[in-house]
């Protein structure tokens, strides 16, 4: 239903005949709003209006009937349609601005591009794009380079009966005969293994569904493997299948009943032991077996303990165990014999400590890996296992990422990592651990030239509301920028989950920074870009700090000069969807336009039901409504319960409509209440596309979603050149 067809309602004629008898100046007024209203072509979402009694409140819902978990309700297929055609038509005066920019970010990128080989045995396994082709191709090479290439997986052949494809898994057998993979052809993350037979080319006749992590036995005989429970989306299982045999014959050995945990299946890197780990946000549990015996049964390390995490490695007859048991806040590393492995046996190995983060580990031969996060900066650190003391891999840039690259090889003197900076393009370095020597295997392609001098990389700190200081990476074009409030800004947010908000270079920005456009990252508190109390001060009751956060660098980068309100632009994507929702409430004057990709909006209905995805998972994060203090919490900054008759800045909303992480019905329903509630014309436009949480999966899908997301940017501040 459209608000043009309103026009002979009782409602229209109420309004006309009142006009009549207002003053001349009163009703033209009265009128040009009446005709704003008339000209409104969006579409108007019918009202069902349900009631949810819960602690007393009565919470209404004009909307809920946009819900539908099956997605085949014909009458919200229709909406959605209607919303798309919308957007569509709204969208369509940027075609050719679309196109422009969309040659800009693929003329850049170098189309037919090969990854840095990783060295397995005797081979080198690689992953290489074709030109015009939406999908990479996975091959290797036999004892050299120079070797006759091996196509192992094609997904540009294995496309071409579907419109979404996505590789999840992809494991080589150590006697690199078996290829296991996994596929999701719909964009709801349910996952296909198929094992392919490298040396025929043919897949085995058993294929399994809704399948996550595989590992393979030694022997390469066995491969085990994580399900998905379809009715909550949750890896709950653990099963051995035997190759050559029938899938009705597969073992289970593992199987979690607590609707908070998630299951995986790993292997030690020195290939000693199998692992099954389990855990929710804040508790883990770890079982083991040795791979001498893989059809043995699994032992547990200690049963969970709730708010204690500890996860596995191996080297040299014991385990090394990453902990937060006693009290170790940001972690530290234990061990214990593999043979007696109880909690009473664990020793300190490598010490926590308050002002440091230890985020990650990584065992060698010779020599362990530590991963942390001190004064807002992560570093790697290169240790030897007797002394703790070692070599730091260092930058001279202010604002950089830095990670550890994938490292297959126990035995490998070299640790492969990654390096960018919002000036640096993505770069693959290895560096040798004995020695600390540096060697550039590859960097990212700039095609036409990029000379990295013309950009400028800061970073700055806000003040939050409680004196927290808050920071800001932005970078931008040197000639461009002019510190005087005229510049568009664009600045993005997470703040969820402990995952830090890190710097990264993209060329496709470039379109962006070099129209005058600067680029800011806010490293609000949710994250883990100061340690682990980032992240308890942004989760649960203190949730409300990533917002004022939020709001407190928007204000600096004003009061700073970087831009203006009515140069703000701001964009968060799945629970930064939900910062961005919840700002948008509490100051909406502060920001000319807003961009929301499959965004978390309706907090309560969603925590208050169980059998969605991730639901009772995430107790830990947002807490459990059923609580009438965490609901209350909730309650007062859920976005969609917290929309108000107030002007809203200009906003484009996207959703995967087989999303299984943030359902389509959120942000659909939240711009529903949104335009029937708000005070203003301003547009709200919303794009459900056929696929899942991450958007089109082809390359060349994504950067056309990308130039429209630009040009729609751009166009709110008034360029379109």
């Amino acid at each position: 239903m459209k608000k043009s067809c309103l026009l002979l309602s009782t409602f229209t004629l109420v309004i006309l005949i009142a006009l009549s008898s207002c003053s001349t100046q009163e009703a033209t007024l009265e009128k040009d709003e009446m005709i704003e209203e008339i000209k409104a072509d969006y579409p108007v979402a019918l009202k069902k209006p349900t009631e949810m009694n819960v602690h007393g409140y009565s919470i209404k819902d004009n909307y809920a009937w946009l819900k539908d978990k099956n997605r085949k309700n014909k009458e919200v297929l229709g909406y959605i349609k209607e919303e798309n055609k919308y957007a569509e038509k709204k969208l369509s005066k940027l075609a050719g601005f679309k196109k422009k920019l969309y040659n800009e970010i693929i003329g850049r990128i170098d189309q037919a591009d090969i990854s840095v080989p990783v060295k397995l045995d005797n081979y080198s396994y690689y992953s290489r794009e074709v030109e015009g082709k939406q999908y990479s191709v996975y091959c290797r090479k036999l004892d050299d380079v120079t070797a006759k290439e091996e196509i192992l997986l094609n997904l540009n052949e294995l496309s071409e009966q579907h419109k979404f494809l996505e590789l999840g898994t992809y494991k080589i057998s150590p006697d690199h005969r078996f290829l296991a993979y996994t596929l999701d052809t719909t964009g709801d993350e349910h996952y296909t293994l198929y094992i392919k037979y490298l040396k025929y080319g043919k897949i085995m006749p058993v294929t399994i569904e809704m399948v996550d992590d595989v590992e393979w036995s030694n022997d390469s005989r066995n491969i085990y493997y994580a399900t998905t429970n379809k009715e909550n989306e949750r890896t709950d299982k653990i099963f051995r299948h035997t190759i050559g045999t029938k899938l009705e014959e597969d073992k289970l050995l593992y199987r979690e009943d607590d609707p908070s945990f998630y299951v995986w299946i790993s292997k030690t890197k020195d290939k000693k032991y199998f692992l099954i780990g389990t855990a929710n946000k804040t508790t883990s549990e770890m079982r083991y077996l040795s791979t001498d015996n893989p059809m043995g049964i699994f032992s547990i390390v200690i049963p969970r303990k709730e708010g204690t995490e500890y996860y596995l490695e191996h080297h040299d007859n014991k385990f090394y165990i990453l902990t937060n048991k006693g009290r170790a806040k940001n972690f530290k590393i234990m061990t214990a014999d593999e043979y007696t492995p109880y909690s009473g046996k664990w020793k300190d190995f490598f010490p926590h400590r308050r002002d440091v983060y230890l985020e990650d580990y990584e065992l060698f031969e010779d020599h362990f890996v530590v991963t942390e996060v001190k004064d807002g900066k992560r570093t790697i650190r290169v240790l030897d296992y007797k002394s703790l003391e070692g070599k730091e891999i260092t930058s001279d840039e202010e604002v950089y990422s830095v990670s550890v690259a994938w490292n297959p090889n126990f035995k490998s003197k070299k640790l492969r990592y990654i390096y960018e900076s919002m000036t640096t393009p993505y770069s693959i370095v290895d560096f040798d651990m004995k020695t600390g020597s540096k060697k550039f295997l590859k960097q990212q392609k700039v095609i036409g030239g990029y000379d990295r001098v013309k950009y400028k990389s800061e970073k700055i700190f806000a003040r939050s509301s409680d004196g927290t200081k808050i920071p800001i990476s932005l970078v931008y074009n040197r000639d461009k920028f002019k510190n005087d409030g005229t510049n568009p800004l664009l600045l993005d947010g997470y703040g969820a989950y402990g995952d830090s908000n890190d710097p990264y270079f993209s060329s496709s920005k470039l379109s962006l920074l070099d129209r005058g456009f600067v680029f800011a990252l806010a490293h609000v508190r949710g994250g883990r870009e100061n340690g682990e109390k980032w992240y308890e001060d942004g989760k649960l009751l203190n949730k409300k700090n990533t917002f004022k956060d939020f709001i407190a660098c928007s204000e600096h980068l004003i009061t700073k000069k970087y831009t203006s309100s009515n140069k703000l632009i701001i964009e968060g994507a799945s629970a930064g969807g939900l910062l961005i929702g919840a700002v948008l409430n509490m100051r909406p004057e502060l920001f000319k336009s807003a961009i929301l990709e499959v965004p978390f909006l309706d907090v309560i209905n969603t925590m208050s039901d169980p059998s969605l995805s991730a639901t009772v998972s995430e107790y830990d994060e947002w807490g459990d409504p059923k609580d009438k203090f965490y609901f209350d919490y909730i309650r007062s900054y859920c976005p969609y319960q917290n929309i108000t008759a107030q002007n809203y800045p200009n906003m484009y909303v996207t959703a995967g409509f087989n999303d299984p992480r943030v359902n389509y019905w959120e942000p659909a329903k939240w711009v529903a209440k949104l335009r029937d509630t708000k005070t203003d014309n301003n547009t709200i436009l919303l794009q459900i596309s056929t696929s899942g949480h991450g958007g089109s999966s082809g390359r060349y899908d994504y950067y056309k979603e990308l130039a429209l997301k630009y040009a729609y940017m751009l166009d709110q501040v008034g360029i379109l050149e």
